[in-house]
């Protein structure tokens, strides 16, 4: 997925996920891949948005509620990757929860 997600009409759910990351690459490209592909299936999935440079990366995923949050949460293949993101390839994240109240999209 790239782009711009195609979200529904408000209301529902963002969690933003930002990061640094240590040196080296350790898998991290491919179990994020893994992931995006996994948390489309997962029920009430909605989008991603991402972006990295050199220094930070931002991850914004969409969700039609927050019961859809904490499933995502709590699958054992997310777990495990949230581990490896702990011990090995995060130096600094934050994680945060909002709700979308409205939205506005433009395009030429």
């Amino acid at each position: 997925m790239s782009g711009i997600a195609k979200t529904p009409e408000p209301p529902y759910y963002a969690v933003i996920f930002a990061s640094e990351r240590t040196e080296g690459e350790k898998g991290y490209g491919i179990m994020a891949d893994k992931m995006v592909e996994l948390a489309s299936t997962q029920k009430g999935f909605l989008g991603i948005e991402s972006a990295r440079d050199k220094d930070l990366g931002i991850t914004i995923s969409y969700w039609d509620s927050l019961e859809s949050i904490e499933m995502w949460k709590e699958n054992s293949a997310h777990r495990a990757a949230q581990h490896k993101g702990k011990t090995e390839w995060y130096q600094t994240f934050s994680l945060r929860v909002c709700r979308v109240e409205r939205h506005s999209f433009f395009e030429m």
